[in-house]
């Protein structure tokens, strides 16, 4: 832990010309930026499954005529399909999974007081006028909504949720474009694929929450995850 807060401040400093008193909110997005160049790879892996999986629907679709009245015997044969097809259902998965490690490092080392045995230094860094320690919670302990703070969750809340409906119109212009399996003789193929189905265009929106609860260093990080994987994912899936 002390030797990524060492890197941070480092690259803070490096950046404190340029940035002033932001400098170190400026090197999370920096260092959020090097993460996703790190995992774009996957992310075109990911996008390279999506498409593979789509040419697969009317595979797919002769196996609903054959098994559509057992739906674990159609689960099966799809799995054995994508397998045989060398294509992974969870590969899509795989970008945000492998940057969960940079956010919870991100999370613990502002959430810290100490590091190392010594004073936690990147707690006196702020993002404009939000320290990048606390949360919404506390901006709205310190002037409200609408203090200095606030203001500065504000306008994160707005970047989230511009991106989050723009991630809701695509995926349900994907999701009709490649619909799930669908339902036959009142039946659901794949056990709570219908539930998924429903909550997956609502995904995106959960980032307001995430950004409401954790550690503005954090929050700042999700924020620029998100924007970084709606723009990366329009121009690969497009």
């Amino acid at each position: 832990m002390s030797v990524f807060a060492d890197l941070v401040q480092q690259l803070a400093d490096l950046l404190d010309p340029l940035f002033g008193a932001t400098a170190a909110a400026a090197a999370i997005v920096l260092f959020t930026a090097f993460v996703r160049l790190l995992v774009h790879p996957l992310s075109r892996a990911a996008a390279r499954g999506q498409k593979a999986r789509a040419e697969l629907q009317p595979k797919i679709a002769e196996l609903r005529k054959k098994h559509g009245k057992n739906p674990e015997k159609l689960q099966r044969a799809v799995m054995e399909l994508h397998s045989a097809e060398k294509v992974s259902p969870l590969s899509g998965c795989l970008p945000s999974l492998f940057q969960l490690p940079a956010f919870f490092l991100l999370y613990h080392l502002f959430s810290n007081t100490t590091i190392g045995g010594k004073a936690n230094e990147l707690l006196s860094h702020q993002l404009f006028a939000a320290p990048l320690g606390d949360r919404w919670a506390d901006a709205l302990g310190d002037g409200g909504v609408f203090g200095a703070a606030g203001l500065v969750y504000v306008g994160l809340f707005v970047v989230v949720a511009g991106v989050a409906a723009f991630n809701f119109r695509r995926t349900k212009r994907m999701m009709a474009a490649n619909p799930a399996m669908p339902v036959v003789d009142g039946q659901q193929p794949v056990p709570g694929m219908g539930a998924m189905t429903k909550v997956m265009p609502f995904m995106s929106f959960f980032t307001l929450f995430t950004v409401a609860v954790v550690p503005l260093a954090a929050a700042l990080y999700v924020v620029t995850s998100t924007t970084w994987s709606a723009v990366e994912r329009a121009a690969l899936y497009r």
